[in-house]
């Protein structure tokens, strides 16, 4: 095929070359897409010399601009910085009562404190607070050393049985295998404390057991749980009138706790923490409870 013949159908110059009987056009690019790539050419040619660009051994060219990322980055940095130590000094010098008056602040204070948890507290309590299998559910209104911030706050300084010198300090005897009280005892007490929260519990079959019961508890446990058990933060001792149970609140459950004891552990956080994480951490465990649906 000839050089600038002319295809017959289009009208256009051919390139000479054929391929199983089809001619192949000389078509120019389109305007558009040269107009494109010259403009794209002209902005590169304009941006490297506007913004940093190019490597000069230890440095790089700077750009007319003088825009600088990194300067940037740490100027929203000091900026943020400089926000959050407002809400910070805030924190730290306003009364429990006064920041949970102050809804802006308790956003904060849920913000941290959600966070705070989850790395801290969640492994033993769950991620929502609502503890397991004897770890306490932090969103009920039952609280063994007081649910206030400040109780909460004090707990998580200085811990449950540590080693700290100020550490809130609880133990359920052994009653049963430290023999203080016999097999029979042990269940008699059990069953009475069981019918504290479910009457139905104790029936005219049993009049005789709960009565015996009701005796030793008055006896040995009333000391700490109060004559009407209905128990003692100054000391940790749980109420034993309501339906919260830390360790299970079965016939069985309570049997096990008096026969072999209990004896939680609470870690000390305020080496671990610092005094306003803690404040932080005690408003936002307080709220789970408080704002519960």
């Amino acid at each position: 095929m000839e050089v600038d013949e002319i295809d017959p159908v289009s009208g256009r110059k051919t390139t000479g070359h054929e391929w199983n009987g089809i001619k192949e056009l000389d078509t120019p690019v389109p305007r558009g897409v040269l107009l494109f790539l010259i403009i794209t050419h002209i902005f590169a040619l304009v941006w490297w010399v506007l913004l940093p660009t190019w490597p000069l051994g230890s440095t790089y060219t700077k750009g007319l601009l003088g825009i600088d990322q990194r300067k940037t980055v740490e100027e929203k940095l000091a900026s943020a910085t400089s926000a959050r130590a407002a809400l910070t000094t805030q924190l730290e010098t306003l009364s429990f009562d006064e920041i949970r008056a102050n809804e802006r602040l308790m956003a904060t204070v849920r913000s941290m404190g959600h966070q705070l948890f989850g790395d801290n507290c969640a492994a033993c309590h769950g991620v929502d607070g609502r503890g397991r299998n004897n770890y306490p559910d932090l969103t009920d209104d039952d609280w063994l050393w007081g649910g206030s911030p400040e109780n909460i706050a004090q707990t998580l300084k200085v811990g449950i049985n540590t080693q700290h010198e100020e550490s809130r300090v609880a133990q359920m005897p052994a009653f049963g295998r430290d023999e203080m009280l016999d097999r029979n005892q042990v269940r008699d007490v059990a069953l009475y404390v069981r019918s504290l929260t479910i009457p139905a519990a104790s029936t005219a079959d049993n009049v005789g057991q709960m009565e015996r019961g009701r005796e030793v508890f008055l006896t040995t446990c009333a000391a700490c749980h109060g004559e009407d058990a209905q128990g003692n933060q100054e000391v940790g001792a749980p109420n034993l009138t309501d339906q919260y149970w830390v360790y299970g609140g079965s016939l069985q459950n309570i049997i096990d706790t008096v026969h072999g004891g209990r004896q939680g552990h609470m870690p000390t956080w305020d080496e671990r923490l610092t005094p306003l994480e803690i404040k932080v951490l005690a408003l936002y465990v307080n709220s789970l409870g408080v704002e519960k649906p």
